[in-house]
């Protein structure tokens, strides 16, 4: 190839880079990750398995639950399934407050009767969270699907 044509080549190439370099670098100047208690709004589904250990002893917890974020850091459970070791609870109306860091990262704590916290990671733009138990004693962790906003 002659150098002419390489130049060519060449130089086209790293113009397109630089166009595909500057335009993600605008996208995300103009479209900043920046995540709140409002990004959680609206009915997420929360299914989650795990263990409690008593005396010791790994009893397994299954729980499919709602939760209705309302987008200000306070939080309504609608309705709850809970299996412990084989035995069905149901709940509703339980309540609680959450936090969310612009990172995405965050804590929640239902405040209905002995708390109960967990650890949380929203997703960017709040279609999923995922939760982990940080009780004692405990080994909880699931994920929060939206499903209505």
């Amino acid at each position: 190839m002659n150098t002419r044509v390489m130049k060519t080549i060449m130089g086209g190439l790293v113009a397109a880079a630089m166009v595909l370099g500057m335009s993600g670098t605008t996208r995300a100047d103009s479209n900043p990750q920046s995540l709140s208690v409002r990004t959680l709004r609206g009915l997420y589904l929360f299914g989650t398995h795990g263990f409690n250990i008593v005396g010791g002893v790994a009893q397994p917890i299954a729980l499919v639950e709602g939760i209705n974020f309302n987008g200000d850091g306070t939080l309504v459970s609608p309705f709850a399934t809970v299996s412990i070791n084989g035995l069905i609870l149901r709940f509703s109306g339980t309540v609680g407050i959450y936090t969310v860091q612009p990172s995405g990262r965050g804590t929640l704590t239902f405040t209905s009767g002995p708390p109960v916290s967990f650890d949380i990671f929203v997703e960017a733009g709040g279609q999923q969270v995922w939760m982990m138990e940080t009780g004692a004693n405990t080994v909880l962790q699931g994920t929060a699907t939206r499903v209505a906003p």
